[in-house]
Order: C-alpha cells, then structure tokens, then sequence
C-alpha cells in the first residue's frame, strides 16, 4: 500500500491537488517519490523547474505541458517527457489546466528504467515516447482510465518494476560512491572516495558519467543545493548563515552562488516565489 497525502490549494490564483506518495520498498532504489498533479487556473501558469538530484519523468493525460529552457526554446511531448540531471533551472507552462504524474527517479533507477548511458540524458529534455515508444502512449492511456490516485499509483509500480527487469545491472561500486556522497549530504572527499573502491579519480569520473549523468564532485554540489530547497519548501523561517554550514557550505556567500548558478538569484528570491501547498515556485520571468 502507498502511504498517500492529498494537498489541496484553492484561491483567487485558481486550485490544485497533490496527491504526493512514497514508492514501495521494491522500488525504493529506483524512485524517490511520486507526485500526482491535478490544476484548474483561470490563466496560464509558469513555473520554475529547478535543478536537482532527481531524473524526473512526466506522464501527461492532461493538456501537454510546455518546456522553455534558458535560451528561449520551447517543446511539448505527447505523452510526457524525461529532464535528466541539470544544473540549470528551465520553465513549464500550461494554458490553466494540467493533468499528470510525475515520478521522481533517483539517477541510478533512471539508468535501469531506460538503459542508456546517463550522459545522454542529462542537461536535456526528451520526449517519453522517444525513449520507451508505444510502451509509452499505453502506460499514460491506463494511468488517464484509472479511477483515483492510489490506482494510478499502483499501475506506475507494476509497469516500472517490470521495465527494470529488463534493464542493465549497476555497477556496485557507483551504487556505493552515490550511497556515500547521498549519507554525507555531499560532504565527502571525491579522492577519498575513489581510492576506497580502488579506481583512479579518472575512472570514477568516466563511472559516474556513465551510470549517474553527472561527475561525482557536481552531483554533491547539486546533492548541497536539493536540500537548501527542500528547507525552504518546509515553510519555516530560515537563517542562512546557518545553513550554509549545516549543509557543509563554506560560508553564506558559497551558498548564494549556487543559488544564483541553479535560480537565477539570490535565496530569498526563491522564498519568496515559493507558492503554498506544495505548489512548486513561480517562475521569476
């Protein structure tokens, strides 16, 4: 059984429900958690999409998201879409209603949901019928039939553990490497880590590129970043001198660089576009 709660938001600014679940321990390694999205807006909605540890996947049974990047391209994917590992913020778009699913996959699942190099997925969108073809259109036509959140959820862990039966084993050693940087909040030495399992700094590199997406150093950097935001989706009042040390942050000006790299801005920037209910951020543009 999933353990399911429903968010629901309703203001002058229109309403949503989240349904947001956590995936059952046979697919923990592989999907961090779900998300499901139903929204009624009296005008087009923007969001800012950021940067994170996460390879998202949208299933879409709604009208088709938008995807801007940073240089102005926009794209829409029938069925949904994959954004790999990035260290750039986009933006979405929908026309007041949307419809979905979105399932968060840690990179290492990725890896065995799609059987590619991660490398070619990361800094990119692609379309999901491009990668798992008719397989695709059928997933999101019984996710659209299903009758609730719990049976959509259900169909998402039956179809993906059976695609992961199909897909490449990962390498133990990287599934290490990550499990350390994850357990020490990105505060680990990545020589140390590679002289622990007996490789070369190079060839950990050339591991992690292929397997996560991202050199390790990066995806600590991004590990760092994941959780500053996740402390602001918390709602509570943040002293950022003091979390840029609990989060291994030399000082507050480190932590505001990364903020600038991965937002746009500074950190109170991103506060204060955070939308309630789990509603995700604004788009500053």
């Amino acid at each position: 059984m999933h353990r399911i709660r429903v968010v629901r938001h309703a203001s002058e600014r229109g309403g949503w429900e989240m349904a947001l679940a956590t995936p059952p321990p046979a697919l923990a390694p592989l999907v961090r958690d779900y998300c499901g999205f139903r929204e009624a807006m009296p005008q087009p909605m923007r969001r800012q999409e950021l940067p994170g540890v996460q390879v998202v996947l949208i299933l879409e049974f709604g009208p088709l998201l938008k995807h801007l990047d940073d240089v102005g391209g926009v794209t829409r994917h029938r069925s949904g879409f994959v954004a790999g590992l990035d260290e750039r913020w986009s933006t979405t778009e929908h026309n007041g209603e949307s419809h979905g699913l979105q399932v968060n996959l840690t990179p290492l699942g990725a890896r065995r949901l799609f059987g590619l190099p991660m490398h070619e997925l990361s800094h990119r969108v692609t379309g999901l019928e491009d990668l798992w073809g008719g397989e695709a259109r059928r997933l999101v036509e019984s996710l659209a039939e299903a009758p609730d959140w719990a049976a959509r959820f259900a169909i998402a862990d039956a179809f993906l553990l059976k695609r992961a039966e199909r897909g490449p084993a990962v390498d133990a050693g990287v599934k290490w490497a990550v499990e350390r940087i994850q357990r020490t909040g990105g505060q680990v030495d990545i020589s140390t880590l590679a002289s622990e399992l007996g490789h070369s700094h190079k060839h950990l590199i050339h591991q992690f590129h292929e397997q996560v997406g991202l050199p390790p150093r990066r995806l600590a950097r991004l590990l760092r970043f994941d959780r500053a935001v996740e402390r602001i989706k918390s709602g509570g009042p943040v002293r950022w001198a003091e979390l840029a040390l609990e989060l291994g942050y030399f000082d507050q000006a480190h932590l505001n660089r990364d903020f600038r790299q991965f937002t746009g801005g500074p950190p109170s920037a991103l506060l204060r576009r955070a939308l309630p209910d789990a509603g995700g951020f604004e788009s500053g543009a």
